[in-house]
């Protein structure tokens, strides 16, 4: 679901710097606040919107996170426009196959890998804001592109057994 993959984008770029909890108690804020991360509507925010937007207590006030919300967005129909869909364009730096790593213990999980180097670059040519390789990389782990889930926790199989679907 294209909108959902770009909600996970425009999140994953807000979180940087701060902790994930801290954004996900805010999802529903940004979700209200971000007209439901309509990629059209976003796209077109006028400054009287995005001067609203930074001002509103209940996101992250980061006028540079803000901003790439709407730059994000217009790329984004971009990618859309050029392959189909931004699902299709993103699974083609995992070969449209989810990656399914082993690891046994939390510390062997990285931040970055090959694929999220090459998302990052690719993402920021085509004028994408807030998508380095650690953040693609957890982009990538949230939306179910790699399973990182140590082979121990009970998320494993069924995160595994998903991506065979």
């Amino acid at each position: 679901d294209d909108r959902i993959l770009f909600e996970s984008l425009i999140l994953d770029g807000a979180q940087a710097g701060l902790s994930w909890s801290l954004i996900l108690a805010k999802r529903e804020n940004y979700r209200a606040a971000f007209d439901n991360f309509d990629a059209n509507k976003i796209a077109r925010y006028p400054e009287k919107k995005i001067q609203a937007l930074l001002t509103n207590p209940d996101i992250v006030r980061n006028r540079l996170k803000i901003r790439s919300a709407v730059s994000n967005a217009q790329a984004f129909l971009a990618v859309q426009e050029e392959f189909g869909s931004f699902d299709s364009y993103i699974w083609r730096f995992v070969d449209g196959r989810m990656v399914r790593n082993a690891w046994t213990k939390a510390s062997e999980v990285p931040t970055t890998s090959k694929a999220s180097d090459a998302m990052a670059k690719d993402l920021k040519k085509r004028g994408f804001k807030f998508v380095g390789s650690t953040i693609c990389y957890a982009f990538m782990q949230g939306v179910g592109m790699v399973n990182d889930h140590t082979t121990d926790c009970h998320l494993y199989k069924e995160i595994d057994r998903l991506g065979s679907c």
